[in-house]
């Protein structure tokens, strides 16, 4: 059985993994002429399933508790497990109770705690939650990990170009927000994020900063790099982070330490990601194609088990059609 994988983002990419260790001969397009270079590139890269739990329904906590394991296994080295410190200044302590009512796996942590986990933070701080079962990646080397891990399996690559469908047995479509129009439901959410370069702070692990209108994560990065996101905003326009974004995003890294008023600025990105009315993924399917998409802000960490998902069914098919075979024979 041949599959086409439409999409080389991180549910592509994925997708095609679980496909190739199940023996399928995949090949994946894209008409980007690198791999990830969609709305993947600009992700925060957390795996944190109690976090997202937050502002998501359930099955983003049920299925994404296995993102850890599956990305430590997949990209060997990658996978950061030291946990998310969720603060809040002083005169919205209130957020952090409304947070902690809505989640689990977290644990209170003092003034004291704090500076223990994040020195940098010392005395900046009263209160937090410290989920320390989760963890986080850097999602440019993961995307390219896994095109090279895919690489070495012999799945093929078009990237660029243009690809025949009708030469493959199933296509599972995973291109996001070109979908949009097309997929009922389906709509676009802009996500704006920016990247800083500073010698003066220290983070171990993201930190997430509670405030009443715009939540702030800041995930540490190689090289002194921090990625600091992002915004949720209800359009599918594309163009440069707007001012507003922009001047919301650095008050907010500015809160969490005003060391970060000295960073330089080295990148701003933004990313449409697609989602449908419950802010969660699905898989579809219209004749010979199966459609994963709507994975929101939550690529990293519910792509795993939408893959697995997708590689039942596509392989169910494919054992549909080989008892058909031999009936057919007999």
């Amino acid at each position: 059985m041949r599959v086409l994988v439409k999409g080389a983002g991180v549910s592509g990419l994925t997708a095609a993994l679980e496909l190739a260790r199940r023996g399928v001969g995949v090949e994946v397009c894209d008409l980007a002429n690198k791999p990830g270079r969609g709305a993947s590139w600009f992700a925060g890269g957390m795996l944190a399933p109690w976090c997202e739990r937050e502002s998501a329904e359930e099955a983003v906590l049920t299925l994404g508790q296995s993102a850890l394991d599956w990305w430590d296994e997949a990209t060997p080295g990658l996978v950061t497990r030291k946990g998310t410190l969720v603060v809040a200044p002083a005169r919205d302590k209130a957020e952090l109770s409304r947070f902690a009512s809505r989640t689990s796996g977290y644990r209170w942590v003092d003034e004291d705690e704090i500076a223990a986990l994040e020195p940098d933070l010392a005395g900046r701080f009263r209160a937090g939650l410290f989920f320390s079962g989760e963890g986080h990646l850097d999602p440019r080397l993961a995307l390219t990990a896994l095109y090279e891990r895919l690489i070495s399996m012999c799945v093929g690559f078009h990237l660029g170009e243009q690809t025949d469908e009708t030469a493959f047995d199933c296509v599972v479509d995973c291109t996001g927000h070109a979908q949009t129009g097309k997929l009922t439901g389906l709509r676009g959410v802009r996500g704006e994020m920016l990247y800083l370069v500073t010698t003066e702070v220290t983070l171990s692990r993201p930190v997430r900063l509670l405030h009443p209108r715009i939540p702030l994560y800041i995930v540490p990065r190689a090289a002194e790099r921090f990625m600091v996101g992002a915004t949720m905003i209800e359009t599918d326009e594309a163009g440069p982070i707007s001012a507003r974004s922009m001047m919301e995003l650095l008050n907010a890294a500015y809160a969490l330490h005003p060391a970060f008023g000295e960073a330089q600025i080295i990148e701003t990105g933004t990313g449409i990601r697609p989602a449908f009315s419950n802010n969660l993924p699905a898989i579809s399917q219209k004749g010979d194609t199966l459609f994963i998409n709507g994975a929101h802000r939550h690529g990293f960490l519910l792509s795993p088990a939408m893959a697995r998902q997708a590689s039942d069914i596509v392989f169910l098919k494919e054992f549909s059609h080989e008892n058909s075979r031999k009936r057919a024979r007999a």
